[in-house]
């Protein structure tokens, strides 16, 4: 992730300060984060969920440590080092994480090949459709688009609407009674939805039993985010709003 501005909060606050104090520690398996990054938090959720020992790094994005550097000489968070040798990009780290430590905590892909596949596709759909979509929301500027916040707006629900469509009828997670890699995927974008109530006017979703004829997908999208802000692997890793608001103002 690119770094932010320059009056970045420092450290990680909150709940997510007490995790980062616990894994300051050495541990073989090092972490170089950002505690504002939604893709660090994705890697961050999934250590957490498989109660994988290692050490945070907090990176400050304009003086970066010499050894992230030598690592990834881009500088970018996450990086993730392994055995001495460097892993990047945030659902290639988390899969890694599942088949390097497949006794560890909880297991986030299915045994199904089917069933991997098409948590593979909506993990990229979360990337390449879900995530834009939502920056374009974000930093819309009337001043400079020949869209509407309304159309951007739209385009924004009309994807978390796919997104919710293609879940387990049986919830509260996407494929069912328990959490999986696709639900981290996501979590770090569901729980900064609060953002565009400060920004955007609202994010528009409908209020329950106001939905009309979608009021099926986003009933089930309510259960989804329940689970998620309920989760404690992404309460642990979430810092204080308040740290976050000077990020996305713009």
């Amino acid at each position: 992730m690119a770094p932010p501005d320059a009056d970045l909060h420092p450290v990680a606050t909150g709940s997510a300060r007490i995790t980062v104090d616990k894994h300051s520690g050495s541990e073989p398996l090092k972490l170089y984060a950002g505690w504002f990054c939604p893709f660090v938090q994705r890697v961050w959720i999934v250590l957490e969920e498989k109660k994988i020992p290692y050490q945070y790094i907090e990176v400050n994005p304009y003086h970066k440590p010499e050894s992230l550097l030598k690592l990834n000489p881009r500088g970018l968070v996450p990086t993730l080092e392994y055995d001495g040798k460097p892993l990047y990009e945030s659902t290639v780290i988390c899969e890694f994480l599942e088949d390097a430590y497949p006794d560890h905590g909880l297991k986030l892909l299915p045994s199904d090949p089917y069933a991997k596949a098409k948590l593979r596709i909506w993990t990229d759909f979360v990337t390449s459709r879900i995530i834009p979509s939502f920056h374009r929301f974000l930093q819309f500027q009337p001043d400079h688009s020949s869209s509407t916040i309304d159309n951007v707006r739209s385009d924004f629900l009309d994807k978390l609407k796919q997104f919710t469509e293609a879940m387990s009828k049986e919830g509260p997670f996407f494929m069912g009674k328990e959490p999986s890699l696709i639900d981290f995927v996501m979590a770090p974008w569901a729980v900064r939805l609060w953002i565009f109530d400060y920004y955007k006017g609202g994010l528009g979703i409908p209020d329950e039993s106001k939905g009309a004829e979608n009021e099926k997908p986003w009933a089930r999208w309510r259960e989804w985010l329940a689970a998620i802000d309920d989760r404690k692997s992404i309460t642990k890793t979430t810092s204080e709003r308040e740290h976050y608001l000077p990020i996305y103002q713009r």
